[in-house]
């Protein structure tokens, strides 16, 4: 063999070895659990936001991405069991849409990264030491500021000055024993008189809503929970027949007919949670990551709804709002 070929198959076989040890270095997709409370419809927006938010930054389901998608279908008993197999499937990390779901993924690994979206008060929670220094495996996006509660209130009697007796719509969920107190606490600031409408179950919600007819409440303010936000629609259109005007903490509620809502954007949150996904799969430690605050929060308002319940929404109100549905 004369020197130039020995060169070419020298080359030839420095080429192939190349791909050979490209190929085996070639790592597995990155494989993400998502536990969601809800329904794929319901969580379509937000789950859009992380997955678009992942793709940003370099993550395409079916490439170098895999998601296990788990919902609960608005019944919470069913979370611990999604979460225990997500863990059986080995992904690298989990997703936790909320403070039910984080829950369900702390109960099931202290191993796996957790990032959650939407926890509210995860050091009450339990999921971290601080917000600034979580430990553990949990960190990610909360959505819970306590001055929220009482501006949600004002933000009703703006629209609706007559207003004085709210009930208050809850369901079974971990953030109760502490949010339900903040706002009762907010609504005798503003002498607001309130009363508590608790449902376990989508079954309950008939009995819920006769209790409110007796109760004769003159507007609803619903606490956002997995159970509720399943529900919105129905919640929504209660309210409507009833003629109440209800504010809600989600976007969600007035799109669904709601009148009015006030808190932060749950697709932002969402799409910030995906940058705590690619620092952990990068080689960052969750207990290290700081817990970030909602930054984007939204005044959304319903003007159909609004003109159904014979309201008129004053201009000051209207002025502030981020959107306006008609």
């Amino acid at each position: 063999m004369n020197g130039r070929r020995k060169l070419l198959v020298s080359f030839g076989a420095c080429a192939l070895g190349s791909r050979l040890v490209a190929f085996a270095q070639k790592r597995r997709p990155y494989r993400i659990g998502i536990l969601y409370a809800g329904s794929p419809e319901s969580g379509k927006q937000v789950l859009d936001a992380f997955v678009q938010g992942l793709r940003e930054l370099g993550y395409v389901e079916g490439d170098n991405l895999q998601l296990e998608r788990r919902f609960g279908e608005g019944n919470n008993d069913r979370l611990p069991q999604l979460a225990a197999d997500l863990v059986r499937k080995n992904v690298d990390l989990v997703l936790a849409a909320g403070t039910t779901p984080t829950a369900a993924a702390k109960q099931a690994t202290q191993t796996i990264p957790i990032v959650f979206a939407n926890a509210t008060d995860p050091i009450r929670s339990g999921f971290a030491a601080s917000l600034g220094r979580p430990g553990g495996n949990i960190t990610g996006v909360m959505n819970f500021a306590i001055e929220l509660n009482i501006k949600r209130l004002e933000l009703l009697r703006e629209a609706v000055p007559k207003i004085s007796r709210v009930a208050i719509v809850c369901s079974d969920d971990l953030t109760i024993p502490f949010l339900l107190p903040e706002v009762e606490h907010a609504a005798k600031a503003l002498a607001l008189e309130m009363f508590t409408i608790k449902v376990q179950h989508r079954d309950d919600f008939e009995q819920a809503f006769a209790t409110l007819r007796l109760q004769r409440a003159d507007a609803m303010y619903v606490l956002e929970t997995p159970l509720n936000f399943y529900n919105r629609k129905l919640l929504a259109e209660f309210a409507a027949m009833q003629g109440l005007p209800a504010v809600w903490a989600v976007k969600g509620y007035a799109e669904a007919g709601g009148l009015m809502s006030y808190g932060p954007s749950y697709e932002s949150n969402f799409r910030r949670a995906a940058t705590y996904v690619d620092k952990i799969l990068k080689g960052a430690k969750p207990g290290d990551l700081p817990i970030e605050q909602p930054t984007k929060i939204e005044l959304v308002i319903n003007l159909k709804t609004a003109k159904m319940l014979g309201l008129t929404i004053p201009s000051s109100l209207l002025l502030k709002a981020d959107e306006v549905i008609q």
